[in-house]
């Protein structure tokens, strides 16, 4: 099979790793890619958001499934592109991506097919939760625990233009909950928990994702049943059925499971945490969601733990441009058998350099969370560029009961 992969981050090298292990796979491709999946496919200088482009190099290549990874392209249409010139896409179209191109929409879905969910408030009043309707790249949500925090995020939200949602703060542990839908049936993917702030101890602002530990426990399948389900079921009942992935970010509160919010598409960092763990052929699934057709298919999760640490630049999340820095270490890292998967890179005069916000994903498999986390710790600290920033405690803390709400 011809597979395309729309996207440029750590989250597309960690799928096109993953597809390029497939036996039906003839060649892997990229739009426009980065330098870690030019090491196993072909990169073509096409944008994610250039539809047009996409869809003539889809043609041009003859492919046989075209993934899309970033949210962008899905809401602003990509997948209704390429389903209407006869090309087989993984991901909804622009209506049903509205379930993470606009909350208020997610909101009505969520009410209408009765899943629980945080409470709008019609006031901005401590404690509370201030998010952007529309995409922010991770950034557009604000916890406010005072009133003057409330009054930062009511002039920062406006940054993003468009409406804002206010919901009540909820407390508990947060899961990112992933599953496979086909339009009607759902495969589960796997669960994993991300570290959203930019700082040691869940610090400073929200950034698209600084890390990432899986599994998480708890009962997955049954989490999907009470909280995937439903929405799929009340999006085909729109006439918008959702083909692609759908991940859940949930708040497992005292009051049972709540969603924060859906989205449209693989998460980042958290595809990173699960492809190592994904047990099988995921080209396969993926195929059969986008031909209709999950009936008896499943997937497989290994025992293993994984942990993913970002390396990300020195002015993240402020700023998303750091580029030209040279990258060492990153032969020494793989070596020690973690994946390094390049979310901001680019390759300058024969060596890589810095090329974005969050620049690697260092990822690390083992029997248990902490010996992953170590090991990732031990590949991360082989890799050195001016600037770099991460976490030190990512899953540092597992079941300690975070309650760093809601992705954005």
């Amino acid at each position: 099979m011809q597979v395309v992969v729309v996207g440029s981050g750590a989250r597309e090298h960690a799928l096109a790793w993953r597809i390029a292990q497939s036996p039906a796979l003839a060649e892997l491709h990229a739009a426009p890619g980065n330098p870690g999946i030019a090491e196993i496919g072909h990169c073509h200088p096409v944008r994610a958001e250039d539809s047009d482009g996409v869809l003539s190099l889809a043609q041009t290549l003859g492919a046989d499934l075209v993934v899309v990874g970033p949210e962008g392209p899905l809401v602003a249409g990509l997948a209704d592109v390429l389903r209407r010139n006869g090309i087989a896409v993984f991901g909804p179209s622009a209506a049903a991506a509205q379930i993470e191109g606009s909350k208020s929409f997610a909101k009505d879905v969520l009410q209408s097919a009765g899943v629980p969910t945080a409470q709008t408030l019609a006031v901005a009043r401590a404690p509370c939760v201030v998010k952007a309707d529309g995409l922010a790249s991770g950034k557009g949500v604000f916890v406010c625990h005072t009133n003057e925090q409330v009054e930062d995020a009511l002039r920062a939200v406006r940054v993003f233009g468009g409406d804002f949602v206010i919901e009540e703060l909820l407390e508990g542990d947060e899961v990112s909950l992933f599953a496979i839908s086909d339009g009607a049936r759902l495969v589960t993917l796997g669960a994993a928990q991300d570290f959203k702030r930019i700082d040691d101890g869940d610090e400073g602002p929200n950034t698209g994702g600084m890390g990432a530990f899986s599994p998480v426990p708890g009962a997955v399948d049954e989490l999907v049943e009470r909280i995937h389900l439903p929405v799929i079921e009340e999006l085909a009942r729109r006439g918008t059925p959702f083909v692609g992935c759908l991940f859940a970010g949930l708040m497992l509160t005292p009051d049972g499971p709540k969603a924060l919010e859906f989205n449209a598409r693989f998460g980042d960092p958290e595809t990173q945490v699960l492809m190592p763990r994904v047990e099988g052929d995921l080209l396969e699934l993926l195929v059969a969601a986008a031909h209709g057709d999950l009936a008896g298919a499943s997937v497989t999760m290994s025992g293993e733990a994984a942990v993913t640490v970002v390396l990300a630049g020195p002015d993240y999340p402020a700023r998303s441009d750091y580029a030209g820095a040279p990258i060492g270490g990153l032969a020494e890292a793989a070596a020690t058998g973690a994946l390094v998967f390049h979310g901001g890179t680019a390759v300058r005069d024969g060596g890589v350099v810095t090329n974005g916000g969050r620049i690697l994903s260092v990822t690390a498999t083992s029997s248990t969370v902490p010996a992953a986390r170590d090991r990732a710790y031990a590949a991360l600290d082989l890799i050195s560029f001016d600037g770099a920033r991460f976490r030190r405690d990512i899953a540092a803390g597992v079941g300690s009961g975070r309650s760093s709400q809601h992705e954005g």
